[in-house]
């Protein structure tokens, strides 16, 4: 495996108000205190902790003091640090305290494994994103997806779908997910989409409840710029989440364009990560134990 430079300086994140990681922040703060590491914590995520004379940053800041970011919480954690992360050009580590945590691949009773990705020996990945444009003004990321959904009225939206200004189909249905490697095991997953390969350069298209069963997932290049025009005959506004997080309502004869964004997200993994024992382990997969085994020795 290669041997990547080490990592001196570090900040501690997790999501503002969960207050259920207070326990493994405060090891894992005292764990690496205990290496000799300079160790920063981030100013909201200080207040989960119970600790005297924390060093803290403000969000903004991270990059000036640090040189990684350790996320605590489950992938929604993640996913919230990974808009900093993304603008201050940090790579990030994520330590599972979530419930399936395709993301966040350490737990804390493995905080021993820290150590050998502070030394340098970890794997390194990089994960696009989706911008979302609606109109010339409004602009989000998404590292998962962009959800197109109905306006506070449960309803069947009708919308045109172009890839690369070329015409593609006319849909019925109560939404569309345009979703990343990273989300298809995520909220698309749920929505019977494929799985794809993190390493993959591509996007899913994902139908939600489609008024014709003929209407399918299909999976295009992930450099192509998608359309989605909304029927003039809508009553009720639709809108996109991005993430689960931000909500943008789409004006009447506004399209919505999604592509990648220019930018990728830089994830770190300890050494023995191995993405389809993850699938295996979250997804109860049946496997044989002689399979495990052999893996295991390798």
């Amino acid at each position: 495996m290669e041997q990547h430079p080490p990592f001196k300086k570090v900040v501690l994140m997790s999501r503002p108000g969960k207050h259920s990681v207070s326990p493994t922040l405060t090891a894992l703060y005292k764990y690496l205190c205990a290496l000799d590491l300079h160790v920063i914590v981030e100013e909201n995520t200080a207040q989960l902790m119970s600790l005297p004379n924390l060093r803290t940053t403000a969000r903004q800041n991270i990059a000036n003091a640090a040189d990684l970011i350790i996320v605590v919480g489950g992938d929604g954690s993640l996913i919230n640090a990974a808009h900093v992360a993304l603008q201050q050009n940090l790579p990030i580590l994520g330590i599972n305290r979530g419930r399936l945590g395709f993301l966040t691949d350490i737990y804390p009773h493995e905080l021993e494994a820290i150590c050998d990705v502070l030394n340098g020996q970890y794997q390194l990945e990089q994960r696009f994103l989706l911008e979302a444009y609606v109109g010339s003004s409004q602009r989000s990321l998404a590292l998962n997806e962009v959800v197109l959904l109905p306006g506070d009225i449960a309803h069947m939206i009708e919308f045109d779908i172009h890839i690369n200004k070329q015409y593609v189909c006319s849909q019925r249905a109560d939404g569309l997910m345009i979703a990343t490697p990273t989300g298809s095991t995520a909220y698309a997953l749920s929505g019977g989409g494929p799985i794809l390969h993190p390493r993959l350069e591509a996007t899913i298209l994902l139908p939600m409840f489609p008024h014709m069963l003929s209407n399918r997932p299909i999976v295009i290049d992930s450099n192509s710029e998608i359309t989605i025009e909304i029927n003039a005959a809508t009553k009720h506004l639709p809108f996109i989440s991005c993430d689960g997080h931000e909500r943008i309502t789409i004006p009447a004869g506004e399209p919505l364009k999604i592509c990648r964004h220019a930018k990728t997200l830089t994830l770190i993994h300890p050494k023995t990560y191995n993405y389809y024992a993850t699938l295996r382990t979250k997804l109860s997969w049946q496997t044989r134990a002689s399979k495990v085994l052999k893996e295991n020795r390798v």
